[in-house]
């Protein structure tokens, strides 16, 4: 059987204290969350392990797994925050709503009214389906392979936490051709990046001792 490989814990000391998340959502509300889902990977990995099966994050496609990682962000923020709600509306924009503001707690576009979240295994080049406004909160982490790794591991890892607003002049569409069958995305540019490292929640210690980002 092959061997347990166990989420790596949150760095307690890697949360910057001076940054700004909307909605009074806190560094501490986003820490809560992260530990959250590092507990739920934990409970389901080592049940799998137990009927020697792979871990959740090796059996499930990577974009998936990424989806599942913001799906959970974007309902533990709330149990942990009493000023923002899950957005109930299917496929409604963004993720994150103010508390109390719209009915049923469910906006199918309320703009830049709330918080997008996104999950990624790159530190770089993150993606939208919409060029917009919308104050946009991205978890990066590593799992299940050798890139882009901060230190030589399989083990689920957060790396990076970063928000900021942005603009429509901070993404950068990407069409496709006539023939092409992919989904139309846009990307976050170099500047929207640059706003949202300047705004780092969290970091964890490889990161932080080699000085990127």
């Amino acid at each position: 059987m092959a061997a347990l490989v166990l989420p790596e814990p949150i760095d307690k000391d890697g949360f910057n204290p001076n940054a700004k998340i909307p909605f009074n959502v806190t560094t501490a509300h986003v820490q809560a969350a992260m530990q959250d889902f590092i507990e739920f990977l934990t409970l389901i990995d080592s049940q799998l392990h137990t009927k020697e099966m792979a871990s959740l994050e090796n059996t499930m496609m990577q974009a998936n797994f990424s989806s599942l990682v913001g799906e959970m962000m974007g309902a533990r923020i709330p149990k942990h925050c009493p000023t923002v709600v899950k957005n109930l509306y299917h496929n409604g924009h963004p993720d994150m709503l103010p508390t109390g503001k719209y009915p049923g707690d469910a906006a199918q576009h309320a703009g830049s009214d709330g918080i997008e979240i996104k999950a990624s295994r790159y530190l770089q080049g993150w993606q939208g389906h919409n060029a917009e406004d919308v104050w946009l909160l991205v978890f990066v982490f590593q799992s299940g392979r050798e890139g882009p790794k901060v230190k030589k591991t399989t083990a689920f890892k957060f790396l990076l936490v970063v928000g900021a607003m942005l603009t429509k002049a901070d993404w950068l569409f990407a069409g496709r051709s006539e023939t092409s069958r992919r989904t139309i995305t846009a990307s976050v540019t170099k500047a929207g990046a640059a706003k949202m490292m300047a705004n780092w929640i969290y970091k964890c210690p490889e990161l932080r001792q080699q000085g990127e980002l």
